[in-house]
């Protein structure tokens, strides 16, 4: 070739290089979204096994084509509480051998290199992704343009952020070619013929990208030439494993301690692992046993050795995970007086895993099961107050657990608008729509809770109690309301919309069982069955359990407009004049508790 290196020719290799990082950028967006988070979730429900939790690892770090995503992820989780530090570990060489995907892909060019001409040769030719992605490229600007659903559209940015990929890839391949014939880039070449200094030129310039694929790419385009070895290679290779941990470590301020170990048990891993091997290695190189060191490393080559190196420092720690927990715990101490962990987000909202928005959803809507579950205690055991002996310890623990909902609203609706602001799916964009509305009526049903505890505490302090028939009128009621809020939160917490729309027929009847308390109410007054004291303490529980009836028609409403698409307000008023299943869920409501009143319900 007799085109000379030039500084354009610096310029194009880092356009390259931007047209590759973006390219993995987009690749990386699409995938994740199109997982729709159920790959990352699963993180969460990890099995004991360690080559479960490998095999978890890589099948991640593919999809979202990431391995610096991958352990940003889990120092997440761990800081959040979602994970222990012990169950991240089998993830890491997991993630580590799941990066060496991209390398793969891009050495099937190399496959072409060596056909034939003929149909043979056409077949190869085709597995070229050189070949083939300017094909692909199209298919995915039409997907983009022409496709409706999202998914489709996810996938059509896939296939156009691996054509960009593979634009950039073969950029940087194009740029170098001149210094094939370069004689100061061959003396310059042997340079990295001293090992220490291929490390550290690999940790330095992938530090620097916070990409291993897109080092591993920049030294893929220079193998090319024909002018670098194995020997050279396999350092710098070692070199970017070590690198692509800066992203990781830069993701641990302000964390916690376990999740700062997270990061340096990954460090640890590539240092030491590099340590052990390189020596081992240049060792056998020189005493001519491993003698094809000294030959020029092609496409093949380097993803071999990326490969290898990663399964071999797995094979390596796994027998020794607890000593990398020891070890990280000496590079990131306690502290003396200090707590051993700083003050987590609440229920695991960490602000990194906005960076994986379908991760984020699926967090977010654990926090959300979590608020529902004290919500439901804390109104049941304010139900069972009304009628029961005053427990001062029952009431301190209803209003301290209305505080800590209270700031579950605050932390997961300050999450849900961050989380708002990024690129989601539409199931996830429903997802955050269902937490939003949900959020409110959780908080506002243990407001009430409260409210019913300070009804029971004032009858307490002042010494007077219902009469049996209106203990026994609440008991009724109560009864229908603890059936309502079980179905309405089993409704979103299981997202069962067969059980939301079982909740309205139920509020219809808690709001005629009310009316006919109050009625019942209005006839002890006129016969001075009941104190007028007493009786404004029995309207306000009437009124706070009938709001709390309709927040549970809230939430299953909510459910039902999101999912099926349809105007709440459309829809109540055809199920009720028009739907025969909901008059006849209706009856047996109606009959079930109306008939433990001795009474008939007159709306019926």
């Amino acid at each position: 070739m007799n085109e000379e290196f030039s500084i354009f020719n610096i310029f194009t290799m880092l356009g390259g290089l931007a047209f590759f990082l973006y390219g993995m950028n987009v690749m990386s967006t699409g995938l994740e979204k199109l997982t729709g988070g159920k790959l990352e979730v699963a993180l969460k429900k990890m099995t004991s096994t360690k080559i479960m939790s490998i095999l978890l690892g890589m099948v991640v770090t593919i999809a979202i084509q990431s391995s610096s995503a991958m352990t940003v992820m889990l120092v997440g989780f761990v800081n959040s509480g979602l994970m222990q530090l012990e169950e991240t570990i089998a993830v890491c060489f997991g993630s580590n051998i799941g990066t060496t995907f991209t390398a793969w892909i891009l050495c099937l060019g190399e496959v072409n290199g060596s056909a034939e001409s003929g149909a043979a040769g056409f077949l190869l030719k085709c597995l070229d992704p050189e070949a083939f992605s300017p094909l692909i490229a199209l298919v995915g600007i039409i997907m983009i343009m022409a496709c409706k659903k999202n998914k489709k559209k996810d996938i059509g940015r896939i296939l156009v952020g691996f054509a960009v990929l593979m634009t950039g890839m073969t950029l940087m391949k194009d740029s170098v070619a001149p210094l094939t014939a370069s004689e100061d880039f061959r003396r310059l070449l042997t340079a990295f013929e001293n090992p220490i200094l291929g490390v550290l030129v690999g940790a330095a310039f992938t530090g620097i990208i916070q990409s291993s694929a897109g080092s591993i790419a920049i030294l893929m385009a220079f193998s090319t030439g024909g002018g670098l070895t194995y020997g050279m290679a396999l350092p710098i290779i070692m070199g970017c494993n070590i690198g692509t941990c800066v992203t990781a470590l830069l993701s641990t301020f302000g964390v916690s301690k376990d999740a700062k170990r997270v990061a340096w048990i990954h460090i640890i891993i590539k240092i030491i692992g590099t340590m052990v091997l390189l020596p081992i290695i240049v060792i056998l190189q020189k005493t001519g046993i491993m003698g094809f060191m000294d030959k020029p490393v092609g496409l093949i080559g380097i993803s071999a050795m990326h490969t290898i190196f990663n399964i071999a420092t797995t094979v390596m720690f796994l027998p020794f995970t607890r000593q990398l927990v020891w070890l990280a715990r000496i590079v990131v101490p306690d502290g003396k007086g200090e707590p051993e962990e700083e003050k987590r987000t609440v229920t695991g909202l960490d602000i990194r895993l906005l960076k994986t928005p379908s991760v984020a959803v699926a967090a977010c809507r654990t926090a959300t099961i979590e608020m529902a579950d004290i919500t439901r205690e804390t109104i049941v055991s304010a139900l069972g107050l009304l009628v029961s002996k005053y427990d001062e310890k029952v009431a301190a623990d209803v209003i301290e657990k209305e505080d800590i909902i209270d700031e579950y609203e605050d932390k997961i609706n300050g999450y849900l608008v961050k989380l708002a602001k990024s690129s989601v799916t539409g199931a996830d964009s429903r997802s955050v729509s269902k937490m939003m509305h949900c959020v409110g009526n959780f908080e506002r049903i243990s407001d009430h809770a409260v409210n019913l505890i300070e009804s029971a505490q004032e009858m307490y302090e002042k010494g007077i109690s219902f009469s049996p028939e209106c203990v026994k009128e609440i008991t009724v009621i109560s009864e229908a309301i603890t059936e309502n809020i079980n179905k309405a939160f089993d409704s979103y917490v299981l997202n069962n919309l067969t059980l939301a729309h079982k909740v309205e027929p139920l509020e219809e009847v808690v709001d005629n069982l009310s009316t006919e308390l109050k009625n019942r109410h209005i006839r002890r007054l006129q016969n001075d069955e009941c104190t007028v004291e007493l009786g404004y303490i029995f309207q306000d529980i009437l009124t706070n359990l009938e709001r709390i009836s309709d927040h549970c028609s809230n939430i299953a409403g909510c459910l039902i407009e999101t999912d099926e698409k349809t105007n709440i307000h459309a829809y109540l008023h055809d199920v009720k004049e028009n739907d025969e299943t909901f008059r006849n869920e209706y009856r047996a409501y109606s009959e079930s508790y109306f008939l433990k009143l001795g009474v008939v319900d007159s709306n019926k």
